[in-house]
């Protein structure tokens, strides 16, 4: 059975195509219209197209956000339904269910009821922060304590091994907060603490280090 929680449903509002211009009968050779679960964007007069049946059309911004929206999902795990309220039966219904007080399209709302709305909130970061998703990797976060000295030259040390991801410089009992990562076919607990004893112990001003490694991680944060 599919997972409600990871179901999301992006409402976009069409426009009606008006022209006053002679639309030939379609052909093999006619460009369509791209039709998302519901959700068109312009690519041409529709195959099959009846004199007289209204065409609509997104605009490129809503199809823009529908585009990031899609692939956002695919790669963390979710599943989006994407309805235009241009073409859906019972439109009052629907707006006082769903989609009370919204002013612009389009608007993705997700399982615990959180909503982006316009097209200028649907950024990588607000996309991530409402698809959480689990970590591929292997995360662990060591904390340093240093002994004085030039901390120009053990950040430069740091930089250069490629698990250290982020350094974040503390005051406090721990001088230096590392957040490591690991492939996860080439990292366990054990090696990830062999990794710090060896490479990051093996640094003469580092003089102690206390490393915690999660069970289980998640982040919100955009995947690269």
């Amino acid at each position: 059975m599919p997972d409600e929680s990871r179901e999301l449903t992006l409402y976009v509002q069409s426009k009606k195509a008006v022209t006053t211009f002679y639309r030939p009968p379609p052909t093999a050779s006619v460009a369509t219209s791209v039709v998302t679960q519901g959700a068109a964007t312009p690519a041409g007069p529709a195959e099959g197209m009846s004199q007289g049946e209204p065409v609509f059309f997104l605009s490129d911004e809503q199809a823009r956000c529908v585009a990031m929206v899609e692939d956002t999902a695919n790669r963390r795990g979710y599943q989006v339904r994407v309805v235009d309220i241009e073409k859906v039966g019972r439109l009052e219904r629907i707006i006082t269910e769903h989609l009370r007080g919204v002013q612009k399209f389009p608007v993705l709302i997700s399982p615990l009821g959180r909503r982006l709305e316009g097209s200028e909130q649907f950024t990588d970061e607000e996309l991530a922060a409402i698809m959480p998703t689990d970590l591929k990797s292997v995360r662990a976060f060591s904390y340093l304590k240093v002994r004085g000295g030039d901390l120009d030259r053990i950040r430069r040390l740091l930089e250069t091994l490629p698990e250290v991801k982020e350094l974040h410089f503390l005051t406090g009992d721990w001088d230096i907060l590392v957040v490591l990562d690991f492939q996860p076919s080439a990292a366990n607990k054990r090696r990830v603490l062999d990794f710090v004893t060896d490479r990051i112990r093996g640094i003469p001003e580092i003089l102690d280090t206390s490393t915690v490694v999660p069970e289980y991680s998640l982040t919100k944060f955009p995947l690269g």
